[in-house]
């Protein structure tokens, strides 16, 4: 049979290249040894860069930045309920989390996924308890999430930055929602986990592994919201649900200096022109 001279023919056999971008044996010992690959304490968090309104286009917007986990939350509305199936006399708030197809190791789809559609409910779910949701009825407010870039704890970075974008959006709010995670391992808790860090149901099968996500509303001190994954000891479980409390209670500060300084930035634009 002739061959085509202007194809290159490929090797018989294959294998995805992400398999080269984790070492399991090197990440294990790096939870197991207690130490981190960027020099943190267990307990401590990345540097945080947070800044509102950046998008002159949305209602309210936001950015985050913790280390190399990148992520923007543009936020639209209120505007009217198009649908009448969705009308209510209460307002509603719609989330969709999405990852850029160059935020990850691994490339992505342009369509959400499974794992976004997830993360898009939780991200919903965590925000309704914050926002008056009484004050917009008949219409919708829709929040948009894109992760530029992954490097671990993109839910609990995406809920900050999503809780600044709505507070600059001028909507109203029982206060701000701060996010936070945990990587458990049998033996201690990691605070703020990086992307080799972060738990894997598939690499990370054994008893005792697992992750928590929470989010709090700081000055309510109320948990907005808390999800958990995999099979985790309650001892530390609960350890590290209560390191994410306080880390929260610590990063209110950061999301107050944010939103004021987007207003007085806004007031000084107006005063200008």
């Amino acid at each position: 049979m002739p061959t085509d001279s202007r194809r290159i023919n490929g090797p018989e056999d294959s294998f995805d290249p992400s398999v080269l971008l984790v070492d399991k044996k090197t990440r294990e010992k790096i939870l197991r040894d207690g130490k981190r690959k960027d020099g943190r304490k267990p307990e401590q968090v990345r540097p945080i860069f947070l800044k509102a309104g950046i998008i002159s286009q949305a209602r309210g917007s936001a950015y985050i930045e913790q280390n190399e986990t990148k992520v923007m939350c543009a936020v639209y509305g209120p505007r009217e309920v198009t649908k009448k199936e969705e009308f209510s006399m209460k307002g509603q708030l719609t989330c969709e989390f999405k990852f850029a197809t160059f935020s990850c190791r691994v490339r992505r789809q342009y369509q959400q996924d499974n794992e976004e559609r997830d993360y898009s409910c939780q991200l919903q779910d965590a925000l309704e308890p914050a926002v008056r949701m009484d004050k917009f009825p008949k219409a919708q407010v829709n929040v948009y999430v894109t992760v530029l870039q992954n490097d671990g704890s993109p839910l609990a970075a995406s809920l900050t930055c999503a809780s600044v974008a709505l507070a600059n959006a001028g909507i109203e709010m029982y206060d701000l929602v701060v996010g936070c995670s945990a990587r458990i391992t049998p033996s201690e808790v990691f605070i703020d986990p990086t992307e080799s860090e972060d738990y894997k149901a598939e690499n990370d099968n054994e008893a005792g592994n697992g992750s928590v996500t929470l989010g709090l509303m700081p000055s309510l001190n109320q948990v907005s919201a808390i999800t958990s994954k995999g099979e985790v000891e309650f001892e530390l479980l609960n350890k590290g649900t209560k390191q994410c409390v306080d880390v929260c209670q610590k990063l209110y500060p950061v999301l107050q200096q944010a939103v004021a300084k987007a207003v007085e930035d806004r007031l000084s634009s107006d005063h200008v022109t």
